[in-house]
């Protein structure tokens, strides 16, 4: 009995999803020595606990406390290294596919939240909680609206390279024409310097504001955005805290006055 209370209690343990120990008030169970510990299958007495609802005795609920997994100083920096590696992952496949494919799909917002929130679980060994879930979230915003700087400089680019195509085209046609009148060659305007750094605080800035952006177009604005919302839903959800809820201790029930003057 005491081999399968075991495998009942870890079995059980494994299974809990609801976060943070509470502790309530009073409550009582049945008859002493009636009622049974759910894990260990012993009795119950003096006091109990419930693990998400099922009842417990105190070893079995001081044994699942001792086991819980502690959050050491290295699981949130590790999770975070791990969750960045997947948001940049998540941008450039976001970026790559609508560059290939000239396809604005949002619901790939979706599949960066999911792959940010396993990634930093398992960055963290199955360790979440709300900072976990901040950062997750945090993380799924900024790799999908980043997405669009990339997506700006390539077709930017090749704008920019049809135009550089059609005034190379002036400035030979430009050449010959000097040479047959005898007239020296104009020089060209020299390009004005760019600042790399604002240029590159500027794309920042618009790259994050970029899901915001797109409700000039008040429609598929409010879709992309619901979407992204989901996405960030799917990361925090991922990366919640798995630890049990352990509540108590509650005391039993009280022997009936009848049976200690009988006793």
């Amino acid at each position: 009995m005491a081999r399968r209370g075991v495998l009942s209690f870890r079995a059980m343990s494994d299974s809990f999803n609801n976060p943070t120990p509470q502790f309530g008030t009073a409550e009582y169970i049945g008859t002493p020595g009636s009622d049974r510990c759910h894990f260990c299958q012993q009795p119950i007495a003096g006091s109990y606990y419930r693990l998400n609802g099922a009842v417990a005795c105190r070893a079995c609920a001081e044994k699942l406390q001792s086991e819980l997994p502690k959050d050491s100083h290295a699981d949130y920096p590790r999770a975070l290294l791990y969750g960045v590696g997947a948001a940049i992952v998540g941008l450039i496949v976001y970026a790559t596919f609508e560059i290939q494919t000239g396809i604005i799909i949002g619901y790939l917002s979706l599949a960066v939240g999911w792959m940010i929130g396993k990634a930093m679980m398992k960055g963290s060994n199955g360790r979440g909680g709300r900072r976990y879930q901040i950062t997750a979230a945090l993380l799924t915003y900024a790799a999908v609206s980043m997405a669009a700087i990339p997506i700006w400089i390539h077709f930017a680019g090749q704008k920019n390279s049809q135009h550089a195509s059609q005034q190379q085209q002036l400035a030979d046609e430009q050449r010959e024409l000097e040479k047959e009148t005898g007239r020296p060659e104009t020089p060209l305007p020299a390009k004005p310097a760019i600042n790399k750094g604002k240029a590159f605080l500027a794309l920042t800035f618009l790259g994050l504001a970029s899901p915001f952006l797109e409700l000039a177009d008040p429609f598929h604005g409010l879709i992309g955005l619901f979407i992204l919302f989901i996405g960030i839903r799917i990361a925090w959800q991922t990366t919640r805290e798995t630890s049990p809820a352990i509540a108590g201790p509650f005391a039993s029930s009280p022997q009936p006055s009848g049976s200690r003057a009988g006793g």
